[in-house]
């Protein structure tokens, strides 16, 4: 998991959070973090090439996750490691519901709020039960289109199942730059 600390913090470009937030991230870091994520494009067979180096990452690390990857509503990948529970499935479906509503990350949806000290679901009118801002889920957006897809990971303490998707969007796109 260090290189996947390593990795967040080199594409964050952190600041220092005014207040306490989830990880320590700032709204502003993880706007920079998304930017830096942005993909060239997002087909099917990419999407299941995400799946596959998260799913590769969390057999090797023995993670007990759920990763899911959805090319719009559709999902392209889904694997459920072992130690993973039935529970995880709501969480997915949950950050899931958030990206698509905001296009943006779970885990910046809660800094975000944090930071400006409001109760985001009453804010967005978004129920609790059916809209999670817990880290997990991330925007795979497009260069010149914006949203595409979601990864989404579920299992871990929320901070890690958000870097965890950091350094797997970020592994894919040094793959991509190394086919070009």
């Amino acid at each position: 998991m260090f290189l996947g600390l390593v990795c967040a913090e080199m594409v964050l470009g952190q600041d220092k959070p005014m207040v306490e937030t989830t990880g320590g991230f700032t709204s502003a870091g993880l706007v920079r973090e998304a930017e830096a994520l942005v993909l060239p494009s997002l087909t099917q067979a990419q999407a299941i090439e995400i799946g596959a180096i998260a799913f590769a990452k969390a057999a090797e690390r023995v993670l007990p996750i759920i990763v899911e990857v959805r090319v719009g509503e559709w999902t392209v990948f889904k694997v459920a490691l072992t130690g993973s529970t039935i529970d995880n499935d709501s969480w997915v479906a949950r950050k899931a519901r958030v990206v698509m509503a905001t296009g943006k990350s779970t885990m910046f949806e809660r800094v975000s709020a944090e930071e400006r000290g409001v109760d985001w679901h009453a804010e967005t009118g978004l129920s609790e039960e059916l809209h999670a801002i817990h880290g997990g889920g991330l925007a795979l957006n497009v260069a010149g289109t914006g949203l595409a897809g979601i990864l989404l990971i579920s299992g871990l303490p929320q901070v890690q199942d958000h870097l965890l998707g950091v350094e797997v969007i970020t592994e894919y796109l040094a793959r991509q730059g190394e086919n070009a």
